[in-house]
């Protein structure tokens, strides 16, 4: 089997699981881990001294010198058209993190760039590769609760994201865009519908206190084309001392049933001197020490990524694109954008608009 050689676009917050996962990838001999970009020097050093791999301050260069089969893109969400259309113009596949773009249009660019140079276009939606969503799938596709009538979501950030984490990013994107947009694809791929319509309210306030001018919270309702419709609460302005950086869940309402996942709390708990409560999503990031005693890490935000390498190794050893297993896709990227794109475009209406 062919071994897909990786090179990594942005090494920021997440980008450093784009690193892990390809260097444990490397370990097994199913990728290799060749190169990294980033415009931030200082942390581009930290990433190296950590791993190793050739880096670069212009991703162009780094697409130049080395022989890539595929890259990651992990850079704020405005920067990802022009980077995946170049990649796609220099014949790379591409994993691309989400949202695809902040503009429908935009998604269409990248996704025209991408099929007329036939390389793949993934999108990292990594909520499809949780073993409890993939569950709420099976039940829903098995008929189990019937047709989904209505149903319910949120996720919450501590204040800490845009606060500490974003604060100049986070002046151009929104609890729609960094959060929703999440729930936007997963209700998507739960239901295998797109959206239709939508009505959004939100508030600004807590975040413009702190020099931070954008939505502290935002609330929509989402009309699908298979008759259901499912509300969506999204805001970054939980309080430090909450148990987990991100508050989450999903609940679907059937004609024969009803099923829920509560993403936030999956039993695991703790309370320690000087840290306070805690809770544990084991299930999106599991360290551990392998065998030869090098640290590795399961759960479902790494198994997307990995996704990419596998079908980058399947493409290499003469597959065609159409004949990929099903993967989030950039069309699946346009589509939760069209969702994110709406609920801004309602908060400006006052009102209902079409998708």
């Amino acid at each position: 089997m062919a071994q897909a050689r990786i090179g990594v676009i942005g090494v920021g917050t997440f980008g450093i699981n784009h690193l892990r996962c390809f260097r444990q990838l490397g370990y097994l001999g199913v990728a290799e881990l060749v190169a990294a970009a980033d415009i931030n020097e200082k942390l581009l050093a930290e990433r190296q001294a950590e791993f190793g791999m050739p880096v670069y301050t212009d991703y162009r260069e780094m697409l130049e010198k080395e022989q890539l089969d595929g890259v990651t893109v992990v850079t704020p969400d405005p920067l990802h058209k022009d980077i995946v259309i170049t990649c796609a113009e220099a014949g790379k596949h591409i994993l691309c993190e989400k949202p695809l773009d902040v503009t429908v249009a935009g998604c269409q660019q990248m996704i025209d760039a991408c099929a007329q140079n036939d390389v793949l276009l993934q999108v990292d939606f990594h909520k499809r590769f949780d073993e409890y969503h993939l569950e709420m799938r099976r039940k829903i596709v098995a008929g189990d609760i019937g047709k989904v009538q209505y149903g319910y979501s949120h996720m919450e950030d501590r204040i800490e994201v845009p606060r500490d984490w974003f604060p100049n990013w986070a002046r151009n994107s929104s609890p729609a865009w960094f959060l929703g947009i999440h729930f936007y694809d997963l209700t998507r791929f739960l239901l295998h519908a797109n959206g239709v319509r939508v009505w959004a309210t939100g508030c600004k306030g807590k975040l413009q206190s702190l020099g931070v001018d954008t939505w502290d919270s935002i609330q929509a309702k989402v009309e699908f084309d298979c008759g259901a419709c499912v509300t969506f609460d999204t805001a970054w302005i939980l309080p430090d001392g909450f148990e987990a950086i991100v508050n989450q869940g999903i609940r679907l309402v059937g004609e024969k049933g009803l099923i829920e996942c509560d993403s936030q709390d999956r039993g695991t708990g703790s309370c320690c001197e000087g840290l306070g409560m805690a809770t544990h999503n084991m299930s999106f990031l599991r360290p551990r020490i392998d065998k030869q005693g090098r640290e590795v890490f399961d759960g479902y935000g790494i198994t997307s990524i990995a996704d990419f390498a596998e079908n980058v190794n399947v493409l290499l050893d003469g597959a065609k694109l159409g004949e990929l297993a099903p993967y989030p896709s950039g069309v699946d990227g346009l589509e939760a954008t069209r969702i994110a794109a709406g609920v801004h475009r309602s908060l400006e209406a006052g009102g209902i608009v079409e998708l």
